[in-house]
């Protein structure tokens, strides 16, 4: 059973106008085996915690902890933090030049490991994620998400989720710009990855169009840099018939 728990999370931008506060006190625990979904509107704070989390310079921690199984995250470099177990999809993956998807995918793969996967059981298992996700194995002599869509983007995203096989899944809107079916693969994937009963995942999302295929142990409402509400499945329910508007209105009177 591993734990990645966050306590009092205080995260700061720099801005021309100095430094600003976007996350206000973050509390957080994800376990083995649960899916938690964070949702809330533009603005609230989501992806920071997921950048945050990962180790993203761009972000300052002000004020508390993130720890994993006990260890302090917030002490590590980006690839110590992959190799604990954290795994980062991010809403926006970037595309890389002259490195082939089956270059990139075995150099994190050894990173991760600290030793190299075996060539001949490696292409085979690159070849089954690609395939499993709706990807041709030509995608591995392609370079890194040059010329993927939107959607080849997110599927390799989830093939590296798959591969890398981390203890804890960030998963930063990765149903944006999906279509239905992009959608149903990628969510498969997600579930596949959770299915194996030791794994945790952070989803982040704008809508509950994803937790109709991904369902959620537990789902918290971001507004402002802070949890505003937590509870379970039905308070996606709730969001989707309500919006983020009462919580936005409670925000700007205190």
């Amino acid at each position: 059973m591993s734990t990645l728990e966050i306590r009092d999370l205080h995260v700061s931008v720099e801005t021309e106008a100095g430094p600003k506060e976007i996350l206000r006190g973050v509390n957080l625990t994800v376990r083995s085996g649960e899916t938690h979904a964070i949702m809330g509107p533009n603005g609230s704070g989501k992806s920071t915690l997921a950048y945050s989390i990962a180790g993203h310079p761009k972000y300052q921690i002000t004020r508390g902890s993130v720890t994993l199984d006990g260890e302090d995250v917030l002490s590590l470099s980006v690839d110590e933090r992959a190799r604990a177990g954290l795994f980062l999809a991010m809403q926006y993956p970037v595309e890389v030049a002259g490195v082939s998807v089956a270059n990139f995918l075995r150099t994190a793969k050894t990173a991760v490991d600290g030793k190299a996967p075996n060539l001949r059981s490696w292409v085979k298992d690159v070849n089954g994620a690609l395939e499993k996700l709706g990807m041709g194995t030509d995608f591995a002599q392609r370079n890194v998400n040059e010329g993927f869509s939107g959607g080849e983007k997110k599927r390799h995203e989830i093939a590296q989720l798959e591969l890398l096989d981390p203890k804890f899944a960030i998963l930063d809107e990765t149903d944006s710009g999906l279509d239905i079916d992009a959608l149903k693969v990628v969510s498969d994937g997600v579930n596949r990855f959770h299915g194996k009963g030791d794994k945790g995942v952070l989803l982040i999302t704008h809508y509950t169009r994803i937790l109709r295929y991904i369902t959620p142990d537990h789902v918290h409402v971001f507004v402002d840099g802070r949890v505003a509400e937590e509870g379970g499945p039905e308070l996606a329910e709730k969001l989707e018939a309500e919006g983020y508007a009462s919580y936005q209105k409670a925000g700007s009177s205190s």
